[in-house]
């Protein structure tokens, strides 16, 4: 081995073993907790200037100085993270999206904290713990992982671990400790954190922004160990220290050396986007907390008003204050732009700061020239085409949020902003002090600022419109519950890619304001960090409201401008964690506070029982008027129930003087009968199949019935028909139309409705709102339809749905199917929740269905329902169906489901 090849193989494992530490503490915090710890980064960083601090700046001898930040102040650090941030999380589910906004929240305010004591300066005189050789530091990382590999492969502890992340409620249950558990997987993450940190410091740039982001770079290693497996984490950390070592080697000439060179430089964030982009996603789906997705309230006319004020008062400073005020506007922009994609899409997007950035830098570029191909242009054609430029770069973002959501979609708009920070914004072109001119006509200050503020009236006007009309709710729906919007007719993926591209035009406008108004295009402005304080201040101030926006880039701005760099971050960085944790910071700011868990329930109570109209025992009918045979049944089943589907009413009565409310088709011609049809239907995951060879037709005008035990395939099935799984082998058809490889959106839209075993409900809208989502993504876009289904349901339309029972909630869930008119309606246990009298009005409905030639398909548990109900009823086991025929001959020989 040459010289040369020996001397950059020792620096790479040298950097390898600061990585492995990382991934090593990463994971176990994560298999002890289920927490992926975005703010391990600031927590090495927080470290390395405390060993720094005490060592260099108050002399005292290192060894006592790294004994006390590495074993009391880092797992001490630590113990407090869990006892009082992520305990009360786990308790309540660990939902991974609430977890990500609280470590987020950890991570700002550690940074703000470090840049308010040390400032935003850049340290060179960090002490080394370890002698610059790497064998002490991989020495240090391999001994370390091997002592956690035996801990939680032979231990009575290691199993306590695996159980706790398993199933935490469980694990409790069965005499385990979970609070100790994940005390001992925080204390030793935050070890490995200040280790690293401490390690890193003498070598890289120890400021505030710079270790953090470093240190979040290798998370690649511990995603592509599936965050579970150190020796993979361990070695993925080698190798690609020792690779990016070696590129320096390389020297290639042309267009080919800015790019390897590149490379070279950050192998690490390479890998950050092959594992986030390409490999499987961890932690699983998640939405952003209550406290942050609830749909608020418009800001009042009051508050609208001082807002303007407040921005219109600029205009009468002078010299530097104007020239801070003139921020203002185009932050609001780019916050604005979370608005859209976080606060009314529901997408948690890190990388929005990398679109700002882009548009400042394309903007920069094109005003002075410098855009290679492009010739130069004026200050606002130039910001236009930059625009136009930037917004279809949401597309970096727009498809992995496709098929990836929480904490995986965080990751991978994390990976994006990385990416152009490290290969776009680090690169010489865009650090050589590019001095952009303002507009032509707008080189006063006051002139641009009004520049600035007609620009934000009008993307405050576009997002407010989203907020209302059809394509408003269509987003909340997306924001509360994905597979329930696609089902109720969505187009949930084209929707996303809109919301992303239109919120990348957004940034990019604000950003090129941004460098405008500050003649200088500073790429540190648009860095990773700087997008997840972007984010915090979104998310603490009301990720759906566009007031937010403004409110964020006031505090942003103004907390900053006259104090020492950091007051803004530890500010939004406290908030962050309350709201993490589920505090309401909205609520508490309109002097609410917090109500007790019995406060709460009287308050539901009170906001939903509103007093009954009086109704008249006499002339009461059913609602629907179908065939007699079927009314002549109807009113048999029901022969018990005083008083049909009131309990609480499901379906409007008819009064003196009313008009009975029927079920009819709402088109004029009513079209032909549409039979769903599958044939050899086959699915396998892995080795197991689920389904095999299954074979079944909804005919119109029928009622059809799946039964069998637990595992059988009814749910395999029943996705296969509703579009949400596609077979391996088979085929679905719709009347004469293949369907088999459409999505659940495009059959809705075709007319096959459905409703979900797990209620599905959009919690964010009224009643009214969710049935209008289905009335106009389905098959037939009536706007009377609303109104029908809320009077055929017995249904307030103006009542919030948070809060309501189950039966009144499947109501609304049905309603919302029928009232795109669909050919073919699936319910899977649909009598879940229901009491007696709403499940013989639910029976009910479903025969007057049958008789106006909707094809109806039920998989339920109760067989006495099934055999009162169904025309044809299958049989399945193991997969397959083992049994067809009307109900007499064949639940007679099906034993009860388990």
């Amino acid at each position: 081995m040459s010289s040369l090849t020996y001397d950059l193989t020792l620096a790479g494992l040298s950097v390898g073993a600061a990585a492995a530490l990382t991934g090593i503490g990463l994971i176990v915090t994560y298999r002890a907790t289920g927490v992926l710890n975005f703010a391990h980064g600031a927590i090495a960083m927080l470290c390395a200037y405390l060993l720094r601090q005490l060592a260099v700046v108050w002399e005292v001898p290192l060894w006592a100085a790294a004994a006390l930040v590495l074993l009391v102040v880092a797992p001490g650090f630590g113990l407090a993270l869990e006892r009082w941030v992520f305990r009360p999380l786990a308790v309540s589910g660990n939902d991974p999206a609430r977890t990500l906004v609280a470590s987020i929240g950890v991570f700002v305010l550690l940074v703000g904290a470090a840049a308010l004591l040390w400032g935003t300066g850049a340290q060179e005189d960090a002490p080394r713990l370890i002698p610059g050789e790497p064998w002490g530091q991989l020495a240090v990382a391999c001994a370390i992982g091997v002592a956690v590999w035996a801990v939680t492969r032979w231990t009575r502890f290691g199993g306590e671990l695996r159980a706790v992340v398993d199933n935490r409620p469980l694990a409790v249950l069965g005499g385990i400790d979970a609070d100790r558990v994940a005390a001992a997987g925080w204390a030793f993450g935050t070890f490995t954190a200040g280790l690293t940190g401490v390690l890193l410091a003498p070598y890289v740039r120890l400021d505030p922004y710079g270790l953090p982001l470093l240190v979040m770079e290798v998370v690649a290693v511990a995603v592509a160990a599936g965050m579970r497996r150190l020796g993979v984490a361990v070695g993925a950390a080698l190798a690609i220290g020792v690779a990016q070592s070696q590129l320096t080697r390389l020297h290639p000439r042309g267009w080919a050396e800015p790019l390897v060179q590149a490379v070279g430089a950050n192998l690490f964030v390479v890998a950050l986007l092959v594992a986030a982009l390409a490999l499987p996603g961890v932690g699983g789906k998640g939405a952003l907390p209550t406290a942050v997705t609830r749909r608020t309230r418009a800001a009042p006319r009051e508050a609208w008003l001082v807002a303007g004020v407040l921005f219109l008062l600029p205009l009468g400073f002078a010299g530097s204050d104007l020239r801070t005020s003139i921020q203002v506007p185009a932050l609001a922009l780019i916050l604005l732009s979370l608005v859209l994609v976080t606060g009314r899409a529901g997408q948690l997007a890190l990388g929005q700061g990398a679109f700002a950035g882009l548009g400042a830098l394309f903007a920069t570029l094109l005003t002075t020239g410098h855009f290679p191909g492009l010739p130069q242009l004026p200050g606002l054609p130039a910001l236009l085409v930059a625009v136009l430029m930037v917004a279809p770069l949401g597309l970096l973002t727009a498809a992995p949020a496709i098929r990836r959501h929480g904490l995986a979609l965080a990751l991978a708009t994390f990976a994006v902003g990385v990416g152009v920070s490290r290969f776009v914004f680090a690169q010489p072109y865009a650090t050589s002090g590019l001095t952009p001119p303002r507009p032509a006509g707008f080189d006063d200050d006051r002139l641009f600022y009004i520049l600035e503020l007609a620009l934000l009236a009008g993307a405050l006007t576009v997002v407010a419109g989203l907020r209302r009309g059809r394509v408003g709710r269509a987003l909340t729906a997306v924001r509360d519950h994905e597979a329930g919007a696609s089902a109720a007719g969505v187009g949930v993926p084209a929707l996303k890619v809109a919301v992303f591209v239109v919120g990348a035009g957004l940034a990019a406008l604000g950003g090129g304001l941004l460098t405008f108004g500050l003649h200088s295009f500073d790429p540190s402005a648009y860095d990773p960090v700087r997008g997840l304080l972007w984010f915090a201040a979104v998310v603490v101030l009301g990720a759906d409201s566009p007031f937010a926006a403004l409110l964020g880039a006031g505090l942003l701005v103004g907390l900053d401008a006259g104090a020492r760099g950091g007051v803004a971050a530890l500010a939004i960085g406290v908030l962050a964690v309350l709201v993490g944790r589920g505090f309401n910071v909205r609520a508490w700011s309109r002097g609410g506070g917090r109500l007790t868990g019995r406060g709460s329930a009287a308050r539901e109570r009170l906001a939903f029982q509103a007093p009954a109209a009086p109704q008249a025992p006499a002339a009461i009918e059913p609602a629907f008027q179908a065939s007699a045979p079927i009314k002549q049944r109807a009113l048999q089943a029901s022969a018990t129930v005083e008083q049909p589907f009131k309990a609480p009413a499901a379906i409007e009565q008819r009064g003196p003087g009313q008009s009975p409310v029927t079920w009819e088709r709402t088109t004029a011609t009513r079209p032909a009968p549409a039979t769903l049809t599958a044939t050899h239907l086959t699915v396998t995951y892995g080795p197991h199949p689920a389904l095999q060879d299954a074979s079944i037709r909804l005919p119109s005008g029928g009622i059809t019935a799946i039964v069998g035990p637990n595992g059988a395939g009814k749910s395999t099935l029943f996705h296969c028909l509703a579009g949400t799984v596609r077979p391996d082998t088979g085929r679905v058809r719709l009347g004469q139309r293949d369907v088999t490889r459409l999505p659940a959106h495009t059959r809705t839209r075709l007319g096959i409705a459905r409703t979900f075993q797990q209620l599905v409900v959009f919690p964010s809208l009224t009643v009214a709102e969710n049935i209008r989502i289905g009335a106009e993504q389905g098959r037939v876009r009536d706007p009377a339809a609303t109104e029908r289904m809320t009077r055929l349901f017995g249904l307030r339309g103006e009542q919030e749905t948070r809060g309501l029972p189950t039966g009144t909630l499947r109501r609304v869930e049905l309603a919302r199917a029928l009232a795109g008119d669909p050919h073919v309606l699936l319910l899977d246990e649909p009598t879940a929740g229901l009491d007696p009298a709403e499940v013989a009005a639910l029976a009910r409905l479903l025969r007057a269905l049958a008789a106006d030639g909707v094809a109806v398909l039920v998989v339920e548990h109760d067989l006495d329902l099934v055999a009162e109900l169904a025309d044809t009823v299958h049989v399945m086991a193991a997969g397959r169906i083992v049994g067809s025929g009307a109900p007499d001959s064949v639940l007679d020989r099906t034993p009860e489901p388990s």
